[in-house]
């Protein structure tokens, strides 16, 4: 079995209306953001992939331009722009395109991050 990870940045705004980090939070700031795609499985035996990653990378290249430079709290599908909810959008626009096993949202300069492996089953 292998896993194989795509990553792609963006910089996006949000403002938290609950927070228990104080005031600042609560105003429209802005983040710089990671994400990674994981993908599982076994290689095919005539292309020697488990997946074409030039066709996640396509993918992943619009899903960036939905966030680059937005404020995340305009974009409905997101709902409260927390780490979680970024992370389970993030798997809902890419879960059709292969094998995905989880998404990772990462703060770098927060020391912070969110993983998600899907919905319940």
């Amino acid at each position: 079995m292998w896993e194989l990870t795509k990553s792609f940045r963006f910089e996006a705004a949000h403002a938290l209306s609950y927070t228990t980090l104080g005031e600042a939070s609560q105003e429209i700031h802005g983040h710089s953001f990671r994400a990674e795609i994981t993908i599982r499985g076994e290689p095919d035996p005539v292309t020697g992939m488990v997946m074409d990653l030039g066709l996640l990378d396509r993918s992943l290249d619009d899903l960036r331009k939905t966030l680059d430079h937005k404020f995340l709290n305009k974009i409905e599908a997101i709902g409260v722009p927390t780490l979680e909810n970024l992370s389970r959008y993030i798997w809902d626009r890419v879960a059709d395109k292969g094998p995905v096993v989880r998404v990772g949202v990462f703060r770098d300069s927060c020391n912070e991050s969110c993983v998600y492996f899907g919905p319940k089953k």
